[in-house]
This record gives structure tokens, C-alpha cells and sequence, in this order.
């Protein structure tokens, strides 16, 4: 009997351990977002933008086809006059993600998509945004904006800013129209979730 106590208390132990852990996992996932979000001073607004860029591709699922072999990059593509560039380049300096080393490129105006998995459009491009969008949408590429045109032609992740942090708002509708899978740790940390996840 005192043996059967000991190994109940032994599990329970143990399972107490395993839940302390995933709790804090999870604690740690959402401090990163949430740290990332901040643009008090301590971060600029385009460095916070930069970071959330680079987190994107850890928590965003791309169709198979997306990459021609298990080592092709992680093309971060940027559209418009934007001085996000410099930024983004510091954040993803010797980072690869999933094995992937990421590259940036600077759209010009042939509007070629197709090597991007992640595009951002700046609000320097709003009146061109809705057909900029309907040439990107139907492609396996993570759209992101900082414009309510983006937001309202079918953008997927808008960059929005309140109070001074840079917050998010997810499309999962036009995230599904470009075959990619949005992890549910990334929608929790999003200010607005349009559409019903799968």
C-alpha cells in the first residue's frame, strides 16, 4: 500500500513538472510576441515590424510546392519605398528558420511574386494595393501590409499601430486562398482574427 502511495505521489509529481513546463513554453512563446510588439523606445516601430516579419515564418505553415527542395530559402520580399529594408536585414543577420536560410528582396515594379514566401507591401503602394493583391493572393505567399486598403483588398496579416505598439490583424480567409496555415500561437497574439480557422 505505502508503495502504490509513494508511485501516485511520484506521478502526480511528475505530471505537475511536465505542466509547469508546457505552461511555461507557452508563457515563453507569448512574452516573445508580446516583447515584439512593443515600440516604447527600447525598439522603433520599423525594428518591431522586422521582428514580427521574422517570427511570421516560424509559425506559418506553406504548401509543399512553395520550395523547390528542403534547403531553398526564405525569400522576404519588400514592395514600395519603405526604409523597413535596413531593419529586416539586421533582424534575420545569420538566422535561418526550419534548416532555411531567409533573403531579402527588393520588389521593383515587374511585380514578379513568384520567388517570394513572404511579400510586404508598403502604404507607400495603397492606390496600387488592390491590384497588387490580386496578383499576389492566389500564390503561397504570406502577404503583409501596414494600409487599411490592405487590410479591406485581402491582405493577410496587416500591421496596425495603437498606443504605440505595433499590434496584428489576420485574414485567415485569404491566408487559406494562398494554401497557408496559420499556427493558433500566432493568432492569439493578434488584435483581430477575421475568418474561422480550419
Amino acid at each position: 500500500m505505502k508503495t502504490s502511495r509513494f508511485k501516485g505521489r511520484r506521478l502526480g509529481r511528475i505530471h505537475w513538472w511536465a505542466y509547469v513546463i508546457a505552461c511555461s513554453v507557452c508563457l515563453g512563446l507569448w512574452c516573445g510576441f508580446c516583447l515584439v510588439s512593443r515600440a516604447d523606445g527600447s525598439l522603433t516601430v520599423l525594428q518591431v515590424k522586422a521582428l514580427f516579419l521574422l517570427n511570421f515564418i516560424k509559425y506559418v505553415d506553406w504548401p509543399p510546392n512553395a520550395f523547390a527542395g528542403s534547403n531553398t530559402n526564405v525569400t522576404i520580399g519588400l514592395y514600395g519605398e519603405s526604409k523597413l529594408g535596413e531593419a529586416l536585414r539586421t533582424a534575420v543577420a545569420g538566422k535561418a528558420v526550419g534548416g532555411r536560410t531567409i533573403v531579402i528582396r527588393q520588389i521593383d515594379g515587374t511585380d514578379d511574386f513568384s520567388p517570394c514566401h513572404v511579400l510586404f507591401i508598403s502604404d507607400s503602394e495603397s492606390s496600387r494595393m488592390r491590384g497588387i493583391l490580386d496578383k499576389a493572393s492566389p500564390l503561397p505567399i504570406l502577404t503583409v501590409g501596414e494600409d487599411e486598403a490592405f487590410a479591406q483588398n485581402g491582405g493577410i496579416i496587416n500591421f496596425v499601430l495603437k498606443n504605440g505598439n505595433v499590434r496584428l490583424e489576420i485574414d485567415l480567409a485569404a491566408a487559406r486562398k494562398a494554401g497557408l496555415t496559420i499556427h493558433s500561437r500566432l493568432l492569439a497574439v493578434a488584435d483581430m482574427v477575421k475568418g474561422k480557422a480550419n
